[in-house]
């Protein structure tokens, strides 16, 4: 379940596999294989041509979109026509070859897009977004009776998914993800503060927990501090209207309403959660993360601590053009989308009290540039910041380890413990 589909052996063998049965799928008269060939090439080049431009035109891939998905989506068309018009040719290993082509460039293409994105990295997040360790509310409550028995914490904290009401925004979404620490079974509960973790878009609920290993990360943390670590809410912040929201309220629905109003409401309502100041922190990956500066923002109030990992300057609508986020999201108003854009609030705003962590990979060129102009921003308009850049990419291996790296500052942050003795970042306060 664990095996990656984005890099290593998995994706390497089904490439070579695609290339090879497109070979052994070919007519083998000779001059009927160099028109197969011919055809199929000159209808791949026109009908990626066509793609590219839809790209270019549309930002539809981001300003960096790379070149092996279209290449393989080349392949694919290629094979599919040759498939066609070869299919009357003598050999049914050659036809099994043939079909076989169009099955494995197909699942190649749809896999660099994915490798792209990120939304599926593994198999097992490929057949299953639910974490491994999940539990229901009857257990919660067996585990809560076992403490009230022994007096002895759990040695692990709990993950169960649960529908947060949309009392205030309205909001139509899918079930969040929930982390709750071994201190929150105590025969006495106390009131814990709140970590609200976002993924990126696309994305899901449980991306933190089950590729992120966020409640992994709480359990070490809780494991040095008697049991204590943050609640920990992962909610859908895109809702079922469309895969990126940006947290704003727009023709999608109030993701920014749930998240600020909705959300605090329920971990304090139903979680016995802290309603004291300061008692809850936001952070998020990729999109998530550029949200996560963006409520913080907008509502100092609610989250005056944030962490921002491998996240954007400003809201992007899909990696699309400005103008397209702008229409989609805005309603093609620049003000409003000025509300809600980090980098302007940050130049044009003071934000005393807030603290916010910046964290990214050395290779992940559009994130790491955001950072460095978001950081000495956010430093200038009073919030006390922490910028690090570890190795890596866009990708859970960097954002496990971000939220490692950021989780005891957080903890502070949020009143929770002490100022940690060692911070793997560099700090500025104001």
């Amino acid at each position: 379940m664990d095996i990656s589909i984005v890099s290593g052996w998995l994706p390497v063998i089904v490439e070579a596999l695609g290339l090879v049965t497109l070979a052994v799928g070919l007519d083998r008269h000779g001059g009927r294989r160099r028109r197969q060939l011919a055809l199929g090439a000159v209808v791949a080049t026109v009908a990626v041509g066509i793609g590219s431009l839809v790209v270019w035109v549309t930002g539809a891939g981001g300003q960096d979109f790379p070149w092996w998905p279209l290449a393989w989506g080349w392949a694919w068309v290629l094979a599919v026509v040759s498939a066609v018009v070869g299919w009357r040719a003598p050999g049914r290993l050659r036809r099994s070859a043939s079909v076989a082509a169009v099955v494995l460039t197909l699942v190649t293409t749809v896999g660099a897009v994915n490798a792209r994105s990120g939304t599926f990295p593994t198999v097992g997040r490929l057949v299953d977004d639910q974490p491994e360790n999940i539990v229901d509310r009857p257990e919660i409550r067996a585990i809560q009776q076992e403490v009230d028995r022994t007096g002895r914490l759990p040695a692990q904290g709990a993950v169960f998914t649960t529908q947060i009401p949309a009392t205030a925004s309205g909001f139509d979404t899918r079930p969040a993800t929930i982390y709750l620490p071994p201190a929150w079974f105590a025969k006495k509960t106390p009131h814990l503060p709140t970590l609200v973790l976002l993924p990126g878009e696309p994305g899901s609920a449980s991306d933190w927990s089950q590729q992120g290993d966020a409640d992994g990360t709480a359990d070490a943390f809780a494991a040095e501090h008697d049991g204590v670590a943050p609640i920990i809410v992962m909610p859908d912040p895109n809702g079922l209207r469309t895969v990126d929201s940006e947290c704003v309220n727009s023709p999608f629905g109030n993701a920014q309403t749930y998240l600020t109003v909705d959300v605090p409401a329920f971990a304090r309502q139903h979680l016995d959660a802290s309603a004291g100041p300061g008692s809850l922190a936001v952070g998020g990956l990729s999109a998530g993360g550029t949200c996560s500066v963006m409520l913080a923002l907008d509502a100092p109030d609610v989250y005056p601590t944030f962490a921002s990992f491998s996240g954007f300057a400003s809201p992007q609508y899909e990696e699309t053009s400005h103008q397209t986020t702008l229409d989609t999201l805005f309603g093609g108003s620049q003000e409003r989308f000025d509300e809600h854009d980090p980098a302007y609030l940050l130049a044009h705003g003071r934000f005393e009290g807030l603290a916010g962590w910046f964290e990214v990979g050395s290779d992940d060129a559009e994130p790491l540039a955001a950072a460095h102009q978001l950081q000495p921003l956010a430093a200038s308009a009073g919030i006390a910041t922490c910028i690090a850049v570890r190795p890596g990419g866009h990708d859970f291996d960097l954002w496990t380890q971000a939220l490692q790296d950021a989780f005891p500052w957080i903890a502070w942050h949020l009143g929770l413990t002490g100022e940690p003795h060692h911070v793997p970042a560099t700090c500025e306060t104001p």
